[in-house]
């Protein structure tokens, strides 16, 4: 049974409000629903906008006045892999038969970040929000008959991102051991965490 035409269910995932759905084209849809087609290409954008927001952190640990290059580098390997897991909802879309609409990325508001900590807590809040929207996702997926979306979203967005939580809970904790604060000047403790931390180089 078709969904009603511009019924929304209340969500907390990040629709395209401008969306263009195949269905008003000419491309071919693998019984992707139109409410679920929106909600990929909503979430393929926010994870563009996660990207965005790594690589702006880790070139914040090459400046001169910080030089943290192991910090910068376990912040480069974030944005990379948010970018590879952006392509592949992208890809897994586009399969489907559905439109990305794509929109201009904004600016990340992580300028004033100039210190380990702070910034590993904004990389800990943006996971648990990509958490909280994967499950919601693969739950809608599965709400509107579709598992194999469900189970893709499960398998290849969710599990690797509870995973990375983990990694980020123990560098956390690290942080606060060796003495890390919310101070802008820095530290001693971020020159240990960078020498010593071994989770900043996988």
């Amino acid at each position: 049974m078709a969904e009603p035409a511009g019924k929304r269910l209340k969500s907390s995932l990040p629709l395209c409000t401008a969306h263009r759905s195949s269905a008003d084209g000419s491309r071919a849809k693998h019984n992707l629903p139109a409410a679920v087609e929106e909600a990929l290409c909503g979430v393929s954008s926010l994870l563009w906008d996660g990207a965005y927001r790594l690589q702006a952190l880790a070139n914040v640990f090459e400046q001169d006045d910080v030089t943290l290059p192991r910090v910068a580098s376990f912040f480069h390997q974030e944005a990379l892999k948010q970018q590879d897991e952006a392509e592949a909802m992208l890809g897994y879309l586009a399969e489907r038969g559905g439109n990305f609409c794509g929109k201009d990325i904004q600016r990340p508001s992580c300028e004033a970040v100039c210190a380990v900590l702070p910034a590993l807590e904004l990389l800990l809040l943006q996971l648990k929000e990509e958490v909280s929207v994967m499950v919601e996702l693969s739950q809608m997926a599965r709400d509107h008959g579709d598992p194999t979306t469900g189970h893709i979203v499960k398998s290849h967005f969710l599990v690797p991102r509870v995973d990375r939580l983990k990694l980020l809970g123990n560098l956390l904790t690290s942080a606060r051991r060796v003495g890390c604060t919310n101070d802008q000047k820095g530290g001693f403790g971020e020159y240990i965490l960078n020498e010593l931390q071994e989770e900043l180089t996988r």
